[in-house]
Order: structure tokens, then sequence, then C-alpha cells
């Protein structure tokens, strides 16, 4: 191959990324015009950026779009090599018409892997149905400040939760076919200030402990073939730049095989906004040094600015030889290099002639009904019930002076048997794009394409509302806007709460990108208050309802946890879904009326002041509230935390090895039961306390969990296996240890609610551990004399 032929598949081309002007990624228009797809073909193609997911396009049409031009890729190069082709799929593959599933931060929500991987598998074979071979997920960072806008697009504030649920979603992925990609390797969410793309100052030590831990998992566990480099710089340095991160920790260390990409336009940073490269040969130079294998969204660096420095000598050919064998090795695994493939993608299989694009038009279905089921189980199970006083379920019927909702947890709803008059106040009421992330393709591209339909059904909270509870009379008031300052709807809003039985208050964001919403890429808050003036209009309702004895429950349809400020003590409830995808609107409903039963938990806290930073329970005694220091950031409601339709009673807790070297493991274990009328799912969440170490320590974290369904009065023996390595952390010399002393393993409904605490010892020497150290606790469950693991 020659020098142009090697380059050309080191890159993208977006070939219609601005043919309306409209920006889809940072920067976008800061760069030149890219080459023309004609002016590239000689040469052959790396990649083609988002063929579904610039425009709304008919599915069926963008896999023959696809399908052609793969057809002119491969007759126009001297080797036949097709490109890959890559999308977003962060909530769902981000094309017209296919099914929006809830936003990572649900998934972490969920508590549960194994529904996240069945949902990945199915984007997974959407995607490859219609010709894609790489998607741009999952997000692997670890929140650690909230007001950062890409919230939404985390698992959650825990490493641990994070790589299990990631690791989930990339083996669902793999498993289609589809080429998963961990981002932002790594830190991207460290920023200073929450703010997006700004300098990272974190320490070598959080970043082992923190930010690693979730790629280093996924890259163990998951088969993921591909790697982003994050935007930020760390001390200085740019992780597209990061010759230690991605050559050395990545592949060195942990041995990575597969290829790393660019994060859009990020080796053009290098030059434009970190400034530690003087031209685009210097970019180029330096992100292939580190390791970065392909350009993306389109050639800039690795075009003619990386062929110029070749051929003065001042890159290596070893190096473009290292990214193709890369690239290639992949291409192959895909079988793009077989001599037998074919460019008709599975979903046009069998459809020939392709002359005619009409008959085609509506033949591909991405939002079958099957579809929809997995997109609405897994709202359901991420849905979180935060605080109830008895108010929910909502029961309806009789009673003395007309009809009111009744009150008992413990019972399941009877939605239909009466009816209520339900004043549903506040801007997520009546606005179908509530339940969706700034990835979704609706308000990703979609809004900026309003002619166009949104392709698929996004029924608002009020038609849910009106579905639960037929026969209700429902009065929808916005009283106000998600970031508007405008106060003049809320004598409106007072009214109709004073009318009702009962007010359901609709809060939260508006995803967008770059500033154009209040959650989502750019867009950062200021501080953790509600939106505009969404907290003011909550205050008024309380102030209106003192004393009435009608009921107030506050849902949030939102991409980030916010402070709630009087209603997190004095509201009847509060309900936080965390844009649970089109499916969402009814999960809520169905959590209101009772024929859901909550079971989601916190994957991040929620904040009780706006301004307390950080919020993060990940948090050392210092970062606590403390004598010295006037500010409280104690969360309203801890990491964890998720209240149910029923009581759960954990007993007899016994430690069978409560003492074991360094080397070894612990072993204790412990009875759950349902002690309420209804069933229900309670999340076992086992936090490792260290006392005394050789460096300091967050007060608790995470090491392991399991989502375990009872019935009514059924009980469960639950037995744990801890191995010594999952009390390792990184020492004063950076190098990962296990240290013997005294521990505590607490079992916990909450990082805050603790149940069950086993004093456990570890012995013998410090001991050295690596990237091969264990990762899991085993959980294993028994009902009636069967054991299984979870």
């Amino acid at each position: 191959m020659t020098t142009e032929e090697k380059l050309a598949q080191l890159y993208g081309l977006w070939a219609g990324a601005s043919a309306d002007g409209a920006e889809v990624a940072p920067h976008q228009h800061d760069m030149d015009r890219p080459p023309s797809l004609d002016e590239l073909l000689p040469h052959g193609l790396g990649q083609l950026t988002r063929p579904f997911g610039t425009v709304p396009v008919d599915p069926a049409l963008g896999a023959l779009s696809l399908m052609r031009t793969q057809e002119r890729i491969v007759a126009a190069n001297r080797f036949s090599i097709p490109a890959m082709a890559h999308d977003e799929c962060l909530a769902g593959f981000a094309a017209w018409g296919a099914t929006t599933y809830p936003v990572p931060l649900s998934w972490g929500a969920s508590f549960d892997p194994e529904l996240v991987r069945e949902m990945a598998g199915a984007i997974g074979h959407d995607m490859r149905s219609v010709g894609l071979h790489q998607g741009l997920a999952p997000v692997l960072d670890v929140v650690r400040d909230a007001r950062w806008g890409r919230v939404e697009e985390t698992i959650g504030e825990d490493p641990y939760l994070v790589g299990t649920v990631a690791t989930a979603y990339i083996q669902g992925l793999e498993s289609a076919g589809i080429v998963a990609t961990l981002k932002h390797f790594a830190g991207y969410s460290a920023s200073r200030g929450g703010r997006n793309l700004a300098p990272v100052s974190m320490g070598a030590r959080e970043r082992a402990d923190v930010i690693l831990p979730p790629f280093e998992m996924a890259v163990r566990e998951s088969g993921v073939r591909s790697v982003m480099h994050a935007y930020t710089d760390t001390d200085g340095v740019p992780g597209a730049a990061d010759e230690e991160l991605l050559t050395g920790l990545l592949r060195d260390t942990w041995g990575f095989e597969g290829t790393v990409v660019a994060d859009y336009f990020g080796i053009a940073f290098l030059k434009t906004l970190h400034g530690v490269a003087a031209d685009w040969s210097g970019a180029a130079t330096a992100a292939l040094t580190a390791g970065v294998d392909v350009e993306l969204p389109t050639v800039k660096t690795f075009g003619r600015p990386l062929r110029d420095a070749v051929e003065a000598g001042e890159v290596p050919r070893e190096l473009i030889d290292r990214a193709l064998r890369r690239v290639l090795t992949q291409k192959a695994g895909l079988g793009l290099l077989d001599p037998e493939w074919s460019p008709v993608p599975p979903a046009l299989a069998g459809r020939a002639p392709y002359t005619d694009a009409a008959p085609l038009r509506g033949t591909v279905d991405l939002d079958s009904p099957a579809r929809r089921g997995i997109s609405r189980r897994l709202a359901e199970r991420s849905v979180i019930l935060l605080r109830n006083d008895g108010t929910l379920p909502l029961r309806v019927g009789p009673a003395a002076g007309g009809t009111a909702p009744g009150l008992g947890a413990s019972e399941p709803a009877a939605p239909g048997s009466g009816a209520l008059r339900i004043a549903l106040i506040g801007p997520q009421g009546e606005t179908p794009t509530a339940v969706l992330g700034c990835y979704s393709f609706p308000v990703h591209v979609g809004s900026q394409h309003p002619d166009t339909p949104a392709g698929i059904e996004l029924p608002t909270l009020r038609e849910a509302l009106a579905a639960e509870f037929p026969g209700s009379e429902i009065v929808a008031v916005p009283g106000a806007g998600i970031d508007s300052p405008d106060t003049s709807g809320f004598p409106a809003a007072v009214r109709a709460a004073r009318d009702a039985d009962v007010v359901v208050v609709a809060l939260g964001d508006r995803a967008g990108l770059f500033g154009r919403g209040t959650s989502g890429e750019g867009c950062d808050a200021e501080n953790l208050g509600l939106p505009g003036v969404q907290g003011q209009l909550l205050d008024a309702l309380l102030d209106a309802l003192d004393g009435t004895g009608t009921p107030l429950v506050v849902t949030l349809l939102a991409g980030r946890p916010y402070a709630l400020g009087r209603a997190a003590d004095q509201a009847g409830a509060v309900v936080q879904a965390f844009f649970p995808g089109q499916e969402g609107t009814s999960a809520v409903a169905g959590v209101l009326s009772g024929r859901i039963s909550p079971s989601g938990r916190l994957p991040v806290s929620v904040p009780r002041l706006p301004g307390a930073q950080p919020s993060t329970y990940l948090a050392a005694p210092l970062a606590r509230v403390s004598e010295v220091s006037s500010i409280d950031p104690t969360p309203a409601f801890a990491f964890g935390h998720g209240l149910t339709y029923t009581s759960f009673d954990w007993s007899d807790l016994v430690v069978a090895t409560g003492s074991a070297g360094t080397d070894g493991s612990l072993e204790l274990s412990f009875t759950v039961r349902n002690t309420g009328g209804r069933a229900g799912a309670e999340v076992v969440q086992l936090y490792l306390h260290d006392p005394v170490a050789s460096v300091v320590q967050p007060v608790q974290r995470l090491i392991g969990y399991a989502r375990i369904p009872l019935e009514p009065a059924e009980r469960v023996s639950v037995a744990v296996t801890v191995p010594a390595d999952l009390a390792s952390f990184t020492g004063r010399d950076g190098r990962r240890i296990v240290e013997p002393g005294a521990l505590e393993l607490r079992l916990g409904a909450s990082s805050a609610d603790v149940r069950l605490t086993a004093g456990v010892t570890l012995t013998g020497p410090v001991r050295r551990v690596d990237h091969t150290r264990e990762l899991h606790a085993r959980f294993t469950v028994t009902r009636g004399g069967a054991a299984g693991p979870v």
C-alpha cells in the first residue's frame, strides 16, 4: 500500500455533517471544509461517520444509501476495502424512527446489568441490520460534579456500578456484531467546576482508584474493540496526546488490542484548544505517537498534514503501519476483508434489484413492539421513589365529600375504579421530549428539523396519566418554563392546585447541545438548583396547599440530580426519573398508580443544597460535614437510596470467614424477607469501610450489589464471598496494594441505610496486586433450597 492508501484507512468522512449549517459536534464549523467522497475515493476510506445520525432519513433508504456508498468505496480503491460505518447509540440507535431507551443514568438506577445487556443486544442488532459496524457508546465517566452537563450520559458516581453496568452494555452490543467504544478515556467528567471540556486537576491516585476501574473492568471482561480518547487535559497532558495512558496503560499493561479512535475533532484540538501543537502536522504526530489510530469524524490532520510529516521524516513509518494493522485487523474481524463480503445489509437482503428506492420506504422497522417492551421494562425498573409519606400509590374511589386519593402504600392500586381531579402542574407535563436525553435522535438531530415528525410515539405525562387513571379529570397548567425567568403563570398554577384532589408537579430538564438545553453536552449548570423558576413554583405550590390536606407529588424528568428545597421534606412524595426514554411517562404514571412497584435506586446523590459540592458519596472524611466548615454537603437522598411499596427485613448475619490473609477471601451470609403485602425488589448493596489505611480512603465504597425480587412473605438466604483484592487501593508509591488490618463490610439498602455490619480482618503482609486481580464479590441467593448466583 502507498502512504496515501495507508493513511486513508486511518480517518473518517462526515459527508453531510454541515449541509444545512447545523452543528452537531463541538467546534464543527471551526474546521475547514472536509474533502468530498469523490476526492478521497481513489485511496480508500477508513470510516463513514454517522450515516443515520446526521439528518432524518427513512431507515430503509438510509441502509440503501449506505450500501451504495460502500459499493463506490470498494470499486474505487485498489484493494476493494470497504469503510467501517459508525453511529451514536447512547440511548438507543440514534436514527430516525428507532426506539429510544432510557439514558445511561437510568441504566445505573436500575442496578440491573442483565436487562442493560439485553437492551444493548437489541440496539446492536438494529444497527447491524442496516449496515453499521461501530457504536460510539458507552460512556464510562464517573460523575465527580453533578453540575457537568453530561451527567445524563454517565451511569453514576460509583466506579463499581459504572463498570458492571457498562460492561454488560458492551457485551450486549458486541454480541450483535457491533464494535463498542469506551469513552471518554479518561477523566473527562472530572473537569474543574463541572464545565464541559475544562481542564482536569485530579491526582494520579484519584485517576487510578476512581476514574480508571470501569475502563479496566470493561477491557478485561467485555470483549470491547474500541476506545475513544477524552477531550480534556489532565495536569496539562491532553488525552489525545497521552502516550502513557493510551499505549502504556491501555495496551502494554491491560493488553487492549483494538483501535483507539479520536473524539470528534479531538486531534485538531491539540492545536486549536490545547496549544501543544504548532500546526496540523504536529497535532497528527502527537496523537499517532500517543496511540490514536483513527481520526474522527472527518479527515483533517491524518491526511495531507500527516503525509507531509512522514515524508519529511518527522514521523516513523512504523507508527503508520502500527495503526493500519489495528484498523485492518478490526475490519477483518468484521468480515469486511472477506472475498465474499457483500455491501447488502441484512435489512435489505433478498430485495434486489435496488434501482428503485420507493418500494423500500417504510419497510425497515427500528421500533418494534419487542424493542419498545425492553425500553418499557428498563424505564419501569429505573424510576426511583425518593420520598413517600403514604401518598403513593394513588388509589381512586369514593370518599367523604367526593372523590379523593386513598392512601395505603402496602396495597396494590386499582386504576380506573373511580375518578380523581388531578392538577398536573409544571413545564414537563405536556412536553413529548421530556423523557429524552441529549443523544436521542429527536433531540440531537430532530430538533434541527422541526417540520419532520419524531418518528416514534412520545406520549406526554398528561397522556400517560389519562391512560393510567381513566375517567379522572386532568387539568394541565405549565406554571413556568423549563429555564424561563417568567413567573406570570404561578397564579393559574396555584388555582388549579387548590381545586384538585391531588397535585402532580412535573419538573426537570430540557436536553440539548451546547447551551440549547439545561442538560446535555455543553449544558453545564452553575448550581444544582432546579432550572429557571421551577424551584419557586414548587415552593408556591407547597405554600398554597399547606394545611389543606391535598397531597402534592413531585415528579422529575431530568438529566441530573437537583436540590429540591423544602419539597425534600414536605412533599407527599417525590418520584425521580432520569430521562427514561419513550416509555418513560407510562412508567412514571404506573408508579403513581401502584401498577408498578418502584425498584430504582439512586446512581447519584441528590443534594440538599444547590451549591454544596462535592455531592458524590464517594468522599473522604474531610469532604463530609464537619465543625470546621459552614457548608454541609450531606445529600438529601444518598447514593443507592430508593423506596418501594413493600418492606424488607434483613437478619441472621453470619460471618463464616471473618479473618483471611491479604490473598484470601471473606465469607458471610444473611437473610432478606419481604415483610410487606406486595411483591417488590430489594437491591442489596455491599460497601467496604477501611478505618485505617496508609493513604486517605473514602468513608465507604460500593464493592458489590444484587437485585433480588421477592414475593410477599418470601425469604431468601444470601451468601457473599468477598475476595481480599476488593480492599485494594493505590498506595503511596503509586502501586495497587492490599493492606492487613480491620475492615467493615456494610450491607445496606443505600449508602446511608446500612442494615447489617460485619467486622472482618485481613492478615499477613502487604500484598501488591495488578490488573489481574479479582474485581467482584460473589453473591449466591438460595430460594426454597435452590441456590443460584446473582
